[in-house]
C-alpha cells in the first residue's frame, strides 16, 4: 500500500525514521487509547463516526436554539412594546402576557423532552458505535 500522506495519528514532528514521500510498508495500526488507558481525543475527533455524531448533535441544537430564542424574544418584545396586546384578558384575571410567560416554561420542557428522545434514538447508538471502534470504555 502506498503511503503518500501523514495518517491522522501521525505528525510530522514525531521522532521516527523518515521513510520518504511514499513507502510500501503496511500502515501502522492507529491506537485510540494511550499506554495509560487514556483516550487520544485528537485522533478520535478525526474519525468518521465522531464527525457523524457531531453532525447529528448540531442538526438538533441549532434549530432548537433558534426556535427557543425566537419564542423568547417574541415574548420580551411583545411585553415591552405591545402592552395592549399582552394585556388582553383571556379568562378572568389571566391575560395573554401571563399565558405567553408560562409558554416559555412549556417551550423549555418540550425542547428538553425532545432532546432526551432525540439523544436516545440518534445520538446514543452513534456514541456506542464510536466507543466500540475506539475501544474507549464508558
Amino acid at each position: 500500500m502506498t503511503k503518500a500522506m501523514w495518517s491522522p495519528g501521525e505528525t510530522q514532528h514525531e521522532d521516527r525514521e523518515y521513510r520518504g514521500f511514499a513507502s510500501f510498508d503496511d500502515p501502522e495500526a492507529l491506537s485510540y487509547v494511550d499506554s495509560n488507558g487514556n483516550p487520544n481525543f485528537a485522533l478520535i475527533q478525526q474519525t468518521d463516526e465522531f464527525r457523524s455524531l457531531r453532525r447529528r448533535l448540531t442538526m438538533f441544537i441549532f434549530p432548537m436554539t433558534v426556535l427557543f430564542l425566537a419564542s423568547y424574544l417574541t415574548f420580551v418584545l411583545l411585553s415591552a412594546y405591545a402592552r395592549d396586546i399582552v394585556s388582553i384578558k383571556v379568562i378572568g384575571l389571566i391575560n395573554l402576557g401571563i399565558l405567553l410567560g408560562l409558554g416559555q416554561f412549556v417551550t423549555s420542557i418540550i425542547i428538553t423532552l425532545g432532546y432526551a428522545r432525540y439523544a436516545k434514538r440518534r445520538l446514543d447508538p452513534q456514541r456506542k458505535l464510536l466507543a466500540e471502534k475506539t475501544g474507549v470504555e464508558e
